[in-house]
């Protein structure tokens, strides 16, 4: 919430730089000043660790149990952020559901949802790493237990899906995940088709045909050309949803919402 899984090439910022997401923009700066120098010239010029992290538990509104798991609070700033982009989603879906009723255009409507951070909030997960992914810790962690739902989305998928809307879900896990991920996904309340012919994971030891970068795949081609397999089956992608914008760019989709993420980068 993520996914791309949380990710093989991941560019880890979650600490190292204070990222700022604003649904709809394209700007992430790492602290103010590497927009001038790609190499800081001075310690000045990079965000203090500790600081941005806790400015990014302050963002969540970091809430720890007994056991001393962190979660994220539905009264955060992060949560009301979610909700202003749920909410305008949830107008533009009721209108393209509306229509599609009124009229018939051929092909039927569809959404396609990232995970890792758009469907699924990776924030305990990633406190309990310290924001240092690995692949083993994220596959120890997924086994054996469910990301809540980002604030919002399952109502919001839910929603869509019971208007008529067709519900896909592309991310970057890898195939080994499904399991988990199609577990993880209904114990929150995705009450949509979690079949392989709606969720679709990278698949490096067999990719599909569909893909002509195969295995090579970067995020965006990988993304971009599933919405494209998407599509080729009878669909229209009325909206794409994704915390990455290597989740939004390539086509495929006649409108994006960007999800925000302060914790890492995917490129």
């Amino acid at each position: 919430m993520r996914h791309p899984v949380l990710s093989r090439r991941r560019a880890r910022i979650g600490a190292a730089a204070a990222t700022v997401v604003v649904a709809g923009t394209a700007a992430f700066g790492v602290g103010q000043a590497t927009a001038e120098h790609s190499v800081p010239r001075t310690d000045k010029e990079i965000p203090n660790l500790t600081q941005v992290q806790d400015k990014i538990k302050a963002y969540y509104g970091d809430t720890v149990t007994a056991d001393g798991q962190h979660y994220a609070s539905p009264h955060s700033n992060y949560a009301k952020q979610v909700r202003g982009i749920t909410d305008s989603a949830r107008r533009y879906l009721d209108k393209v559901a509306k229509d599609a009723r009124t009229h018939h255009h051929g092909k039927k409507p569809a959404i396609v949802l990232d995970m890792d951070d758009t469907t699924l909030l990776t924030y305990n997960y990633e406190l309990q790493v310290g924001f240092h992914h690995t692949e083993a810790a994220q596959d120890k962690y997924l086994a054996s237990t469910d990301m809540e739902a980002v604030y919002g989305m399952d109502r919001l998928v839910n929603r869509a899906h019971r208007q008529g809307i067709e519900v896909f879900f592309v991310t970057g896990r890898k195939e080994a995940q499904r399991e988990w991920s199609v577990r993880n996904l209904k114990n929150v309340g995705y009450g949509v088709p979690l079949d392989r012919a709606h969720v679709y994971l990278k698949d490096k030891k067999n990719p599909p045909a569909y893909l002509p970068c195969g295995a090579k795949c970067t995020t965006v081609q990988f993304k971009s050309g599933t919405r494209k397999h998407i599509e080729s089956k009878g669909y229209n992608i009325v909206a794409n949803f994704g915390d990455q914008y290597s989740d939004l760019n390539g086509g495929y989709g006649d409108k994006t919402f960007k999800l925000p993420n302060p914790m890492y980068f995917l490129p």
